[in-house]
């Protein structure tokens, strides 16, 4: 989708709609008496890189890679709200040796729900690095979002692929599929961007804050 993209001049930034409408529900109950859960459909816009991407304060933004190392090297280079960044290896990581094994990932799943929640209730920007790529990963942290209307979106980085473990191909061929279509709404993500090849160097920079008033 990105190669033969034509140069784009410097200083170019793509400013991304602060748009926080979030996804409705019908108010009538399920046949078995529990509420429905709420539909989270909203018009997906699929974004081409640009040298800065601009997310209104208080996003959720969920940044994909099949490869580790280059995940944390693509974070470390573009974000530079560090205390926005969190991901499930890195709370893991920090509950290792404090809680026993056998309960380790389900408190890690616990405590980055907790932190994720509270971040975007105190409408504070969060960047959640995953290597998965199914649904079912995304759908916590993007129903808790929807519930704050909070602004939702997706950064699906490339890689080789050697790179991706062979369990990973059909969610992460499913993702590119959603992306390239604009179907990702139907998860409610507001943006989505893939990044692969040399696309991934255009960017210089992500940034949470309105646009410099020259460039509104």
């Amino acid at each position: 989708m990105m190669e033969g993209m034509a140069a784009r001049p410097p200083g170019r930034s793509v400013k991304i709609s602060d748009d926080e409408r979030g996804g409705w529900s019908s108010d009538r109950p399920r046949r078995d008496g529990r509420e429905r859960p709420a539909d989270l459909t909203v018009h997906c816009s699929v974004l081409r890189p640009a040298d800065r991407l601009r997310y209104s304060p208080g996003s959720l933004l969920i940044v994909s890679d099949a490869s580790q190392p280059e995940l944390d090297a693509f974070i470390e280079r573009l974000i530079e709200e560090r205390p926005a960044v969190l991901s499930l290896r890195r709370v893991r990581g920090l509950l290792a040796g404090r809680v026993p094994d056998d309960e380790l990932d389900e408190r890690a799943a616990e405590l980055l729900a907790a932190t994720v929640q509270k971040r975007l209730a105190a409408r504070q920007s969060v960047v959640l690095a995953t290597e998965g790529f199914t649904a079912q990963e995304r759908e916590p942290f993007l129903r808790m979002a929807a519930a704050l209307r909070r602004p939702r979106h997706l950064i699906l980085v490339e890689t080789a692929r050697e790179n991706v473990p062979e369990e990973d191909l059909p969610a992460l061929n499913e993702l590119r599929r959603m992306l390239d279509a604009g179907e990702l709404g139907n998860e409610g993500i507001q943006t989505a961007l893939r990044l692969g090849g040399g696309s991934a160097a255009e960017v210089k920079r992500i940034l949470f804050r309105p646009p410099p008033r020259e460039e509104e």
